[in-house]
């Protein structure tokens, strides 16, 4: 099944057109990184992420991108085996709007639902970006 929509030229965009635009919008360059990084080993799966999580479900109505990296951000905390992922999509809700506070809020809100423990390693994870963007390394764990 093709999942095409229009951008305001009114000319057709792919899933993959459509994925990358919001990837940039989301990640910047940081998201394209991650991808490049991965067409090397696995050209095809860099594809699928543009595609599926951002071309198929980022893109669509219901949620504004701000609702969707809090889902994302309790999502990959409650995993508590995804950190390199969590950080990508704190960084990501930075760039979105949401404010330091809120993402703290999400994390704590996991020690609730996902145990403590994965709400310190997201609570690490956030502390670990917030001083990668004010240009300093946090103390403690990493």
């Amino acid at each position: 099944m093709t999942h095409l929509s229009k951008i305001a030229s009114g000319v057709e965009e792919s899933r993959l057109e459509r994925g990358q635009r919001a990837l940039a919008e989301i990640d910047g360059e940081a998201g394209h990184k991650v991808v490049a990084a991965l067409a090397d080993i696995a050209p095809d799966f860099a594809t699928y992420v543009f595609e599926f999580p951002f071309g198929d479900i980022y893109s669509r109505p219901g949620l504004d991108l701000r609702s969707r990296e809090i889902a994302t951000i309790a999502a990959l905390a409650a995993m508590g085996n995804a950190a390199p992922q969590l950080k990508v999509h704190i960084e990501a809700g930075l760039n979105v709007g949401l404010t330091r506070d809120e993402i703290v809020e999400v994390l704590m809100q996991m020690a609730v639902y996902a145990g403590f423990p994965a709400a310190l390693n997201g609570l690490f994870a956030a502390k670990e970006v917030f001083a990668a963007t004010d240009g300093h390394r946090p103390p403690g764990p990493s």
